[in-house]
């Protein structure tokens, strides 16, 4: 039983090494996912474990899977009135903004790598988009509470802008390829991004409300909600894969699966947040251990230089110049566009994308690959471990709730009409209306209401102090 019971204890003491020091390094704001990685280079072939491997096929299948997993798990934590509020500007950032990102960092492939422009624009198609997994776990271990403009702005285009890195990967791999830029093959591309949008939002919107309703069925067979967690986690697998089947984005299709099933089905899905939220641990822990294994730090040596003007051109450049011009129609206040700018985190998307030239055998995959990581590294270094504090130096972080002079400094206040019946104010403010309502004229907050209530209104920036009946 070696041959089981060696690997399995392997395996299992690296991953509970790796989580106990990522506990300990959030303490001192270092990433979490990046101890992940960093475990899986030590356990590798120029590392203490000296384990070959070299598995990009198991590493690209393990990848995906993850990501599936991963999204899915931040579609069932999204509600709609979250979705409304950030999708228009997320939407832009996820498709013009990586566009503009993936341009911008090609030039600095051209100018200091010295890449052609195909090979420029394929690196900068695999860096060009956020990562999901990075995005939800350091933004909910940050610390930090953003309004929720900023934060669904955040988590639904890290969630939906995968499609498009990978669609824009696919298109310049087969572009370079046919060694052909033709309007053919433009069409070709054309034709490509629609279905894969197409069958994308097909497939997730309808499984989403067949789900949805087989959930309200069935519920009740398994309060604790183990169970369920499981058939929600296969069902989505199956979309995501029949979806790839159909040449549609199987990415897009399983985050607007979870979408749909947590608020057409919330009764049943909120039970099996807790498995899930393991799960997505689970294939995060899994994914960067690969991808560090699958990493040889001698080999790199002459791509570090390459790698990290890459990456400070992304984040101090490209990202910067797409988040302002996407979301300069949608009046967001500079400190919220810059600190939007700076949690561009990129994470395991840009390595599991760097593998698609190796497996297609396009010319200089190996330094794209290299350079990838080097991205991928640095940006969890500089972005992922100062979320927290840059929130604090922009101010965009929102006060403790039982901090009532910095929540009124915060939100201000506001007047309301003395004559204003007590029922509709209660209304206003989802507060209890009172069986039997005193009329006593006060200034401050409602007594039956509580700090975070208010902090979720929109409340005007300039206003007399506030009157209310309590």
């Amino acid at each position: 039983m070696d041959f089981v019971n060696f690997p399995l204890l392997s395996a299992a003491g690296l991953v509970f090494a790796s989580v106990l020091a990522g506990l300990f390094s959030v303490r001192i704001g270092f990433s979490f996912l990046l101890v992940f990685l960093l475990a899986g280079i030590l356990a590798g072939e120029d590392g203490l474990g000296g384990y070959r491997f070299n598995d990009y096929k198991l590493s690209f299948w393990v990848g995906n899977v993850a990501l599936a997993i991963i999204l899915l798990d931040g579609g069932l934590r999204t509600s709609f009135a979250t979705f409304r509020t950030g999708l228009r500007p997320a939407s832009v950032l996820a498709s013009l903004g990586v566009v503009v990102c993936a341009s911008i960092t090609a030039v600095a492939g051209v100018v200091f790598v010295g890449l052609d422009w195909g090979t420029a624009l394929l690196l900068g198609a695999i860096v060009g988009s956020t990562d999901a997994a990075a995005v939800f776990s350091l933004l909910s271990r940050s610390g930090v509470v953003l309004n929720e403009r900023v934060a669904a702005t955040l988590e639904i285009e890290s969630g939906v802008n995968d499609p498009m890195a990978v669609y824009l990967t696919l298109t310049l791999i087969a572009l370079l390829a046919s060694n052909t830029w033709s309007g053919a093959d433009f069409a070709e591309s054309a034709r490509l991004f629609v279905q894969q949008f197409g069958w994308g939002s097909l497939m997730g919107l309808s499984s989403g409300f067949g789900m949805a309703a087989l959930l309200r069925r069935v519920a009740s067979r398994d309060t604790n909600g183990g169970v369920l967690a499981l058939l929600i986690g296969a069902g989505g697998l199956c979309v995501f894969a029949a979806t790839g089947l159909l040449d549609g984005s199987g990415f897009l299709a399983i985050y607007l699966y979870g979408l749909i099933l947590a608020n057409r089905a919330s009764k049943a899905v909120q039970p099996t947040l807790g498995a899930m939220d393991g799960y997505a641990w689970l294939a995060q822990a899994g994914m960067f251990l690969l991808l560090g294994l699958l990493v040889t730090p001698s080999t790199m040596a002459g791509s570090i230089g390459s790698g990290l003007v890459v990456a400070l051109t992304l984040i101090f450049v490209a990202r910067p110049v797409a988040v302002w011009i996407c979301l300069f129609p949608f009046r967001f206040t500079a400190r919220e566009t810059w600190f939007i700018s700076w949690v561009g985190l990129r994470g395991a998307v840009p390595v599991v994308l760097a593998i698609f030239p190796l497996m297609a055998g396009t010319a200089q995959a190996t330094l794209l690959f290299n350079i990838a990581f080097m991205v991928v590294l640095v940006s969890l270094l500089t972005q992922g471990s100062t979320i927290a504090l840059v929130a604090r130096r922009l101010g965009v972080a929102l006060p403790d709730p039982d901090d009532e002079a910095h929540m009124r400094a915060v939100f201000r206040d506001f007047s309301l009409n003395p004559v204003t019946p007590v029922g509709e104010i209660c209304s206003f403010t989802t507060c209890p209306s009172l069986r039997k309502p005193t009329f006593r004229w006060a200034i401050g907050w409602p007594r039956s209401c509580t700090a975070p209530r208010w902090s979720e209104m929109l409340l005007p920036m300039e206003a007399p102090p506030l009157w209310c009946v309590s």
